[in-house]
């Protein structure tokens, strides 16, 4: 029997790396969380993994710093990069620094897992930046929903911190999120 392929799942938001913890987990993956980079390095230098999700802003720091060292201690390592706010600028950067893909989010665990298999789909591994990018009504919503998940979901705060009032943002809270 062989051992379970080891995947780091380096995010700063700790509800989704749980819960992707938790999914790639019941598809029989053995998972390492981390929520900075140096706690992702120093737990791929204990025990180098074959994949790696890596969120692209990392609180403070960026994706794009832990790619070399994680690299470094399993140069097969195959590094998705996710980010919320995805540009052509940035998915450039991140191939060239060695990752194996990008992604913008959202993705569940089975999307990962497709985006880090890619030869087994025969498909050459390419940046995922839309076509079409993201419309500006579509990226203030994701805005503002880090915003809020930032401030433990306090109205007040969040308003705060993205300049509006406290009324306005209730009612773009209110409704739907707007498709791509």
């Amino acid at each position: 029997m062989t051992d379970p392929i080891h995947i780091l799942v380096l995010d700063d938001d700790a509800i989704f790396i749980e819960v992707l913890a938790r999914a790639l987990r019941r598809r029989g993956y053995r998972v390492s969380m981390a929520q900075s980079g140096m706690e992702a390095i120093a737990l791929a230098q204990q025990d180098a993994p074959q994949l790696a999700v890596v969120d692209l802003k990392i609180d403070q720091e960026s994706g794009l710093d832990v790619l070399a060292p994680l690299l470094a201690c399993n140069p097969q390592l195959r590094i998705l990069i996710l980010t919320g706010y995805s540009s052509i600028a940035t998915a450039v950067a991140a191939i060239k620094a060695g990752a194996w893909d990008y992604a913008c989010k959202p993705l569940d665990a089975d999307e990962i897992l497709q985006k880090l298999h890619l030869e087994d789909s025969g498909i050459a591994p390419l940046s995922d930046v839309p076509e079409q990018p993201l419309s500006v009504d579509r990226l203030e919503w994701e805005h503002i929903q880090r915003v809020l998940t930032e401030n433990d979901g306090n109205i007040s705060a969040t308003a705060r911190n993205l300049g509006m009032h406290r009324r306005t943002l209730q009612r773009k809270l209110q409704k739907r999120p707007v498709r791509q």
